[in-house]
């Protein structure tokens, strides 16, 4: 195992959100649909921003390093678009 987690968060009516990633097989929960939430791009002066605009959030960056706005925006999504039940 790698150690690595993914979180679903389940809802009072059943559906299951979280973000897109490969360790659950999404068809072997249902019905699925991924929906974008946010833009990882290029950033003109260099660097790349994590805009959230899709999720009505802010722009993120510019950061140095890809991986780096791709950690932001899943902190971001986690925080103000992922909410655990309860």
């Amino acid at each position: 195992m790698s150690g690595a987690v993914q979180e679903l968060f389940v809802r009072p009516d059943g559906v299951a959100q979280g973000l897109y990633g490969e360790l659950i097989d999404a068809d072997a929960l249902g019905a699925a649909s991924v929906v974008r939430a946010s833009h990882v791009e290029p950033a003109p002066g260099g660097g790349w921003t994590a805009d959230l605009s899709p999720s009505g959030g802010p722009a993120l960056g510019p950061f140095p390093l890809r991986s780096e706005a791709l950690t932001a925006e899943a902190d971001w999504l986690t925080r103000h678009r992922l909410t655990p039940p309860g």
